[in-house]
């Protein structure tokens, strides 16, 4: 099934500060690169027949690439973010106007959380990881607003700063995750209910491989991510892999990159 996604063209790329593991300012990064890597995702996804929306980057935000971060939208109704540190803080409101200018249903949130890096839906519930860049209290904030259950999920390595770098929804009742970015007792309950899910090495996670966009049959994926590759293979999905390694030098992958618009208005 199509789906529909948000995008952010990298026009002001940079790797200038480090709020996660992944960010070396005195390494910076090459924007023409990081330009080129998003292209290849945005073409990816058109020939895949997804529909890719864009919303302007605004200048001094480089940052503002990773799209997920900045809301989260259920049947098109779109809960924004307020991020957790300042650096990012002018985008949470850049993508909501967007939303609200599109006649979405909008909520400016209370409390801090980062979008889709932390909330991933499923067609039953919404799973929300907290930690590091989300407050509990946001999830009950979406929980009411989307008016979906949502299942809150601890991350305990800080590589793994958001959901959506140590779990990916494989379809609407399935994921694949990275059992070691998670609490004991978050374990558990991804246990308890994915008990088919497919579980990714350490090697896989350690180049974003979890950091990737399933649309059910297809399976967006850091190209590095090889051994990954090959047990969605087996599982009867179809990997595609993709080249974003100048953006992983800021902590995006694929799915970083990608806001799903779901229930358009």
């Amino acid at each position: 099934m199509p789906k529909h996604f948000l995008m952010c063209r990298p026009e002001h790329f940079t790797v200038e500060y480090a709020i996660n593991p992944w960010m070396h300012p005195e390494a910076g990064a090459d924007r023409d690169v990081a330009i080129r890597q998003w292209e290849g995702l945005k073409s990816t996804y058109e020939s895949l027949g997804h529909q890719v929306s864009l919303i302007d980057p605004v200048e001094g935000l480089p940052d503002m690439v990773f799209a997920a971060n900045g809301a989260l939208v259920v049947d098109g109704r779109a809960y924004g973010a307020r991020f957790a540190f300042p650096e990012r803080g002018p985008e949470g409101p850049a993508y909501l106007r967007w939303f609200a200018e599109r006649g979405y249903p909008v909520l400016e949130p209370e409390h801090v959380n980062e979008g889709e890096g932390d909330f991933l839906t499923l067609d039953e519930v919404v799973l929300a990881g907290t930690g590091f860049r989300t407050n509990v209290a946001a999830h009950l904030e979406a929980q009411e607003f989307v008016g979906r259950p949502v299942v809150s999920l601890t991350l305990v390595d800080p590589r793994f700063y958001h959901l959506d770098t140590a779990l990916f929804p494989l379809d609407g009742r399935n994921v694949c995750y990275y059992p070691d970015a998670f609490s004991e007792g978050s374990r558990r309950v991804l246990a308890r209910m994915f008990p088919d899910a497919v579980l990714a090495s350490a090697a896989d996670a350690e180049v974003l491989g979890l950091n990737a966009v399933s649309d059910g049959t297809h399976v967006v994926i850091n190209y590095e991510a090889a051994d990954l590759q090959l047990e969605l293979k087996r599982r009867g999905y179809e990997p595609v892999p993709v080249d974003l390694s100048e953006l992983r030098k800021a902590g995006g992958g694929p799915k970083c990159c990608t806001l799903e618009i779901r229930g358009d208005n």
